[in-house]
């Protein structure tokens, strides 16, 4: 059995898309890869709009067993996911890197953020097919 790889998404407050994908990434390709996410800064809590879409649409409730944590906090990651805060990510060792260059939903409707989940579930399959093909390696 291969070692699963460690993917981590990266956002700077690692309150809303990166913790969307920490979940999403558990829920749908934990078979492939563990899912962490973290930021360059915290917020007290996960953006409430994406804990209760996260809720309604895949029955996950991230408010208990996520939160907002700092890069530091990361194990040793094989694939980093910067979600596309345009802002300069400080480097964290890894093999592969991609930015999904993912628009904020904050304080958006909720039509916006479904947009976002979908993407993000899409791109989440896409990793992992990539991973399971050997594309993608530690």
């Amino acid at each position: 059995m291969e070692k699963k790889l460690k993917v981590a998404f990266v956002c700077v407050h690692n309150s809303c898309r990166s913790q969307m994908a920490e979940a999403i990434g558990k829920k749908i390709a934990s078979e492939t890869f563990e899912s962490y996410s973290a930021g360059t800064e915290t917020k007290p809590q996960i953006n409430q709009d994406a804990v209760r879409l996260i809720k309604k649409i895949y029955d996950i409730d991230m408010e208990a067993t996520q939160r907002s944590k700092l890069i530091t906090e990361l194990p040793e990651i094989d694939v980093l996911i910067k979600m596309g805060c345009n802002v300069i990510c400080p480097f964290l060792p890894n093999s592969h890197e991609e930015d999904w260059g993912l628009d904020d939903p904050t304080g958006k409707e909720d039509e916006a953020f479904i947009k976002t989940i979908q993407i993000i579930e899409e791109k989440i399959r896409e990793l992992a097919s990539q991973i399971q093909s050997h594309q993608i390696k530690s």
